[in-house]
Formats: structure tokens, C-alpha cells, sequence
């Protein structure tokens, strides 16, 4: 092999592994850059957060229903207690769910969620919400938690969001990751003790 051929072959060895590491990159940076662009445009049925409520509240009303789901491995009763509301545009509403924990262990819990129609959440706003922070249930232990919110009166200068007049509000539990590697790590233990 020639100089020349081995000095291509190096810069294109260097070039593909700049690729290479340029594309794991940009995935480990696609996750938190789609997250903002979500919360920013409310993409995907994303909710928004604000500390107060509008000073504006208008007669057009919306009915805001309520969605209440736990991932496989969550063993929670998770279930919202009242299932929708009618409420006016800009108007505060307070909503609760209620978590059940019927197993003998702690458990920590975080919740994901969105609205639907989707097009409607850069307009659904919550002022306070139980999702913003990990939950923790102790065995036996039922409470209900409360979410703060209001459709922003901005929706009514949208023409896409016209016809809208029923908003839903979903959750969806997950074992927290700590509490996972807490389990999985718990479990390892027990099989260990059980061999000896």
C-alpha cells in the first residue's frame, strides 16, 4: 500500500469516526432539545405552566375531562376523582387524582402527561400539579393530589382551535427510575440470600 493510499485511508478512518461520534451526540442531545421545543410550542399535546391566572376570563365554555393510566410495572390504583368539569375559558380550575399504593413497599412514582386534542396544549396552562415532582406512596397509603389550571383566553384568536370544546387531561404513572434500580437491586439481594 502506498503513502498516499494509507494517508487517505486514515483521514477517511478519522472523518467516518467524527461522523460516528457526531451522531451519538446529537442523539443524547435530541431528547432534552425536543423537550423544550415541545414545552415551548406545546407540540404533542404538551402542557404549559404559569404562577398566576389570567385577568381575563370569557364566556366561551370547555368541558375538561380527565384521564388517569399507570405503566405495567406500576402497580398504583391511579384514578381521577372527578371525570370532567365544565369551566369558562380563562377560568382557574382544581382538579384531583387519587393514588393508591396496595403493595407492602414504598413506592415512588412520576407521572407523564399530555392534552388532546393536541393542537390545544400551548393553551392548557397549570399554575400547580402534582406531576411537577416525583410522588412517594408508602404501603397501604391512598391520597389525592391536586392540579391547578386554565385554558389561556389566547385560544379563542386561534382559528385551528374553533371548533374545540372538550379538552383531555392524561396521566400516566411510572416507577421512578431511582425506585427501580432500588428494586431491581433489592431483588438481586433476595435471589443471592435464597441460593445460599
Amino acid at each position: 500500500m502506498s503513502a498516499t493510499s494509507k494517508t487517505k485511508s486514515k483521514r477517511l478512518a478519522l472523518i467516518l469516526a467524527s461522523v460516528a461520534a457526531g451522531m451519538v451526540g446529537a442523539a443524547y442531545a435530541s431528547v432534552p432539545l425536543y423537550d423544550l421545543f415541545c414545552r415551548v410550542t406545546g407540540y404533542g399535546g404538551t402542557t404549559q405552566q404559569a404562577s398566576i391566572a389570567p385577568d381575563v376570563i370569557l364566556d366561551r365554555e370547555m368541558v375538561i375531562e380527565f384521564d388517569a393510566n399507570t405503566s405495567i410495572e406500576m402497580p398504583w390504583d391511579f384514578k381521577p376523582v372527578q371525570r370532567k368539569m365544565t369551566m369558562k375559558v380563562g377560568e382557574t380550575g382544581l382538579a384531583f387524582y387519587e393514588a393508591y399504593n396496595p403493595t407492602d413497599r414504598v413506592i415512588t412514582g412520576t407521572a407523564a402527561f399530555n392534552v388532546t386534542p393536541q393542537k390545544v396544549g400551548q393553551y392548557f396552562t397549570k399554575i400547580d400539579c402534582f406531576c411537577f415532582t416525583e410522588q412517594v406512596l408508602q404501603p397501604g397509603e391512598r391520597v389525592q393530589m391536586p392540579v391547578t389550571f386554565f385554558v389561556d383566553p389566547e385560544i379563542d384568536k386561534d382559528p385551528n382551535a374553533k371548533e374545540v370544546k372538550v379538552i383531555t387531561l392524561s396521566y400516566t404513572f411510572f416507577v421512578a427510575e431511582d425506585d427501580k434500580a432500588t428494586d431491581v437491586s433489592a431483588k438481586a439481594e433476595k435471589k443471592s440470600v435464597d441460593v445460599n
